[in-house]
């Protein structure tokens, strides 16, 4: 029975590295690209960033919000980022279809130029990383799916090299056991840090991420406080009553209507406060930069203040305990409420620390060349891996560990099936191996019966 157990994991380890290879090498070098993204933009984009318009006229922050968006007609302003210096204010504007553009002010408020946000080297890897750039659900669940078989490669590899003693020392060793000892140690030591770079990754996860997202929003005291879940309304009897009952006209109705789309969500409302107002509010609250201004999307709604650890805006980001989601009045600038890291649940903490831990900036430069090391060192794994096989390959076939004759162990299943419940997506997967496996040997059968009868 023993040795069935390790002839189940030895058998589903190797098939599962040879179909699920090509995605763990682009899931790892797109994270090593991303763990440097901010670098790259700071050289890339130093124009914007960092540049001048040339104009030494000052213009307030406003009348460079409408000049963009009639700059860029049927845009609307979304979202204000101010950064702390030398960085320059960064716009985020969108328009009906859902395309985001990405304009840059000088410390006049005067506009330096602009970025087609789905184009941005961030941007890129990050669409790469998380769905190799080509999206949809299919091709989200792949990713998440070859994460989950990762995590089964790393806990089955560590059993084989502890139950084959294969780190143990032996006078008498031929290449190919020299390349399985060197495959089975760098796994080893790399275990523990690989697993946690892939949970803290799982918040992004099409299927885990919905359910831990859900989770999240349905206990506030282990996740997302309420507030933050349901945000603090505007006080609308700042509204004339002339025009109270009156829709806010929505951003470009008309061009929304032409396509048949709906508008951004943001609503264009003569009786909000202006940002330079607003922010006179921020500063009086000496709330430091960096810090990103959230448009109110509805009459009622609020303008939000936020510092957020995890942006994936290059000089955006502030340490998880600094985290802080503020709310203002639209109408009079008055602040309401505010939700910090202290109010968060345990697991709103954890992925507060660990998004950040995963994305490789928690604790600045260490934490990127640790991940790298990490990263590089998975990328080994797999060449010895795949040299480990070639070493024993014989010309002609897969030469994949032995089928096993025996029933497989009781202890194998219980274990797939813990996993299976642990993440869902592998667990599907597995019953669709478990069919696939059925239905070849009904197909075998089915021959050898037809040969005995021939």
């Amino acid at each position: 029975m023993k040795n069935t157990f390790y002839q189940s994991f030895w058998r589903t380890h190797f098939y599962a590295a040879l179909f699920i290879t090509p995605l763990l090498i682009s899931l790892t070098l797109s994270g090593i690209g991303y763990l440097f993204y901010t670098d790259v933009e700071n050289k890339l984009y130093d124009k914007y960033f960092f540049g001048e318009s040339g104009k030494t006229e000052v213009q307030s922050i406003d009348d460079a919000v409408k000049l963009a968006e009639e700059s860029y007609a049927g845009y609307k302003t979304n979202k204000i980022i101010e950064l702390e210096e030398p960085y320059n204010t960064r716009l985020s504007m969108k328009n009906a279809d859902g395309k985001e553009k990405y304009l840059f002010l000088d410390d006049h408020n005067q506009i330096i130029g602009g970025q087609d946000a789905g184009y941005t080297f961030g941007n890129i890897i990050r669409n790469i990383h998380s769905s190799l750039f080509i999206g949809g659900t299919f091709v989200n669940y792949l990713v998440e799916l070859a994460a989950c078989w990762a995590i089964f490669l790393m806990l089955s590899g560590i059993y084989m090299t502890f139950k084959g003693k294969l780190l143990k020392k032996t006078k008498q060793t031929n290449k190919r056991q020299k390349s399985r000892k060197f495959h089975a140690l760098v796994g080893t030591i790399i275990t523990i840090p690989m697993l946690v770079i892939i949970f803290t990754g799982l918040p992004w996860s099409a299927f885990m991420g919905k359910y831990i997202y859900q989770a999240s929003q349905d206990y506030p005291s282990f996740g997302t406080p309420l507030l933050q879940q349901q945000p603090p309304t505007s006080d609308v009897s700042e509204i004339p009553w002339a025009t109270r009952q009156e829709t806010p006209p929505t951003s470009d109705s008309a061009h929304a209507a032409h396509h048949g789309g709906g508008n951004t969500g943001f609503v264009a409302n003569p009786n909000q406060l202006s940002v330079e107002k607003l922010q006179q509010e921020i500063d009086a609250m000496n709330i430091s930069k960096p810090y990103a201004i959230i448009y109110p999307t509805s009459e009622d709604g609020v303008y939000t203040v936020a510092k957020s650890s995890n942006t994936g805006v290059t000089g955006l980001d502030v340490s998880p305990d600094d985290e802080t989601t503020m709310y203002f009045d639209q109408y009079s600038g008055k602040f309401i409420d505010k939700v910090g890291y202290e109010d968060y649940g345990i697991l709103a903490k954890w992925f507060t620390w660990g998004i950040p831990l995963h994305e490789g900036h928690l604790f600045g430069w260490p934490n990127k060349l640790i991940n790298l090391l990490v990263c590089l060192a998975f990328l080994v794994v797999i060449a010895w891996g795949f040299r480990t096989w070639l070493l024993r390959k014989k010309q002609g076939i897969l030469s994949a560990p032995p089928k096993i004759s025996q029933k497989v162990s009781i202890p194998f299943i219980i274990f797939m099936i813990i996993l299976g419940i642990l993440m869902p997506l592998f667990g599907l997967s597995l019953i669709a191996v478990v069919l696939v496996e059925l239905i070849i040997n009904l197909v075998s059968k089915n021959k050898l019966a037809k040969k005995d009868v021939n």
